[in-house]
């Protein structure tokens, strides 16, 4: 058979089939709109040089339009030479890393060694793979071994490419501080935070009001029953 015939030619450019879906599927619902999409306002990034390997994070963390932290740390610690940066669902990451750094500390217990970037990377792969994508976690994962300087992305479905450098997480919701943290065979150097941001907002007006500037539509008072409690206190026998 020839391959022409099994695999199908994909089409060139952006596809808008869906378009048509989607509107369909909107006019299902009453008076309403499509539920859309969460953004996790994360930007994380790597890249390897020539004595290790540099990892790099925004500290914001967001609930759709709401600033939930502004000092989110998302370079997380796995080994004493590997570190991860999470994006996605904050819980989802934390846990995640929590888990693969609690595998490899007993890795390191039984062997005396560290354990290698690619043993990371194998675990994470094999357990974001058994999920499906249920857990919100895209991964950067960086460190140096005795293999060399390694930098690895892993997605959500448990996809892993190695790469020389890469971002991700990049939309507007990102922002705040930078975290940077530098792996090299020498030590780890987690600088935290390395840029401070300098956008301040200002109030454009005062808001302090004069007393009576809001009307009390509603007024009730309740009287609460207090009941007075005497006790007696009687001293401890030391003799």
């Amino acid at each position: 058979m020839a391959l022409s015939n099994v695999f199908e030619t994909p089409a060139a450019g952006f596809n808008f089939d869906n378009t048509s879906r989607n509107a369909a599927l909107e006019g299902l619902f009453d008076g309403g709109q499509t539920p859309k999409p969460m953004k996790t306002g994360t930007t994380i990034a790597g890249v390897v040089f020539k004595d290790g390997v540099v990892l790099g994070a925004d500290t914001r963390a967001t609930s759709s339009e709401v600033v939930a932290d502004k000092m989110c740390a998302k370079i997380h610690y796995i080994a004493p030479n590997i570190y991860c940066c999470g994006a996605g669902t904050a819980a989802d990451t934390e846990k995640t890393t929590d888990l693969l750094s609690s595998n490899l500390t007993i890795f390191s217990l039984n062997s005396g060694r560290n354990p290698r970037v690619v043993m990371a990377v194998n675990i994470l792969q094999d357990m974001l793979y058994r999920y499906r994508g249920q857990i919100g976690a895209n991964l950067i994962l960086g460190g140096v071994d005795c293999t060399g300087n390694h930098l690895y992305t892993v997605g959500p479905y448990g996809s892993v490419n190695k790469v020389p450098y890469l971002s991700m997480g990049i939309d507007l919701g990102s922002g705040n501080n930078i975290d940077i943290c530098v792996i090299t065979r020498q030590g780890v150097d987690y600088i935290r935070p390395y840029q401070v941001s300098e956008y301040k907002d200002n109030r454009k007006t005062k808001y302090k009001y004069r007393p009576g500037t809001t009307p009390v539509l509603t007024e009730k008072v309740v009287r609460l029953k207090l009941e007075v409690v005497q006790e007696s206190m009687q001293r401890m026998d030391t003799a």
